[in-house]
C-alpha cells in the first residue's frame, strides 16, 4: 500500500493513502482527534483496571501510543491487542513525530511497538502488554472478552465492507455487557449495524472537523 507522510493541523503526523484518497486521521489534527474520539469517550468511559482493549486499524500506532501514556498517568494496567493488515515499515514509523507531543511514555515508545513481535503478546512494561494480530478484519481472531473497542478503519464510503454487519458481529461475541465501542463516524449504515449487534449507540460531540461521533454500549 502506497503512502505519504504528511503533517495535521496540529503538527502531528498522518499518513496519506492516495490509492483511496484518504488520510489515515483527521487533516485538522491527528492527536487532537484521536484523543477526543479515543481517549476522552472511550479509555475515560471506563473504569476497569486491568483493561482490555481491542483496536480495529493499528495504523501508525497513534491510539496505541496515547493509551499507553494515560495508563502510565493512571496507574492502569493494559491488554491491547490490536488487528492490522498491512503495517507501517520501519521507514514509515520512524520519521513519526508523535513522541514530541505525547508526554508520560518512555523514549522510543513508539518504535517499540512497531518493532515489537505480531501475533504473539509482547509485554512492553508494567503498564502495556500489546499483542499486534496481523489479519483481515474480517478473519480476525482475538481472544476476548474486551472492556473497550477502538474501532478505527478507513472511511465507511471508502471501504464499507470494513464497517460490516459481520464485523460488528464478530465484535459484539468479544464484548461483555456493558463495555463499549468507540469511532469517529455516525453514518446510518454503521448505527444500523451495531444496534442490529447488540449495542445501544449515541451520538457524542465530534472533533474538529466532524459534528458528531459514536459511542456504543454493549446490552
Amino acid at each position: 500500500m502506497k503512502r505519504e507522510l504528511r503533517i495535521t493541523e496540529d503538527g502531528s503526523h498522518t499518513l496519506f493513502v492516495p490509492g483511496l484518497d484518504e488520510p489515515y486521521h483527521s487533516i485538522h489534527g491527528a492527536i487532537r482527534e484521536s484523543t477526543h474520539v479515543f481517549l476522552k469517550y472511550g479509555f475515560n468511559s471506563v473504569s476497569k483496571n486491568p483493561l482490555r482493549i481491542l483496536e480495529i486499524g493499528f495504523g501508525t500506532g497513534l491510539n496505541a501510543l496515547l493509551t499507553w501514556s494515560a495508563s502510565i498517568a493512571g496507574g492502569t494496567a493494559l491488554y491491547y491487542h490490536a488487528v492490522e493488515k498491512y503495517p507501517l515499515t520501519k521507514q514509515e514509523y520512524r520519521q513519526i513525530n508523535y513522541e514530541h507531543s505525547i508526554k508520560g511514555v518512555p523514549p522510543g515508545s513508539l518504535i517499540r511497538m512497531h518493532e515489537a513481535k505480531w501475533d504473539e503478546p509482547v509485554t512492553l512494561d508494567n503498564h502495556l502488554t500489546l499483542f499486534k494480530e496481523r489479519s483481515d478484519f474480517r478473519q480476525m481472531n482475538p481472544e476476548g472478552p474486551f472492556d473497550l473497542v477502538y474501532f478505527d478503519a478507513f472511511d465507511p464510503k471508502k471501504q464499507p465492507h470494513l464497517w460490516s454487519e459481520e464485523v460488528f458481529r464478530t465484535i459484539s461475541k468479544l464484548v461483555p455487557t456493558g463495555g463499549i465501542l468507540v469511532t469517529y463516524t455516525v453514518k446510518g449504515a454503521v448505527r444500523r449495524a451495531l444496534i442490529s449487534c447488540g449495542f445501544k449507540v449515541e451520538k457524542l460531540p465530534g472533533p474538529p472537523g466532524k459534528r458528531e461521533m459514536i459511542r456504543a454500549t454493549k446490552s
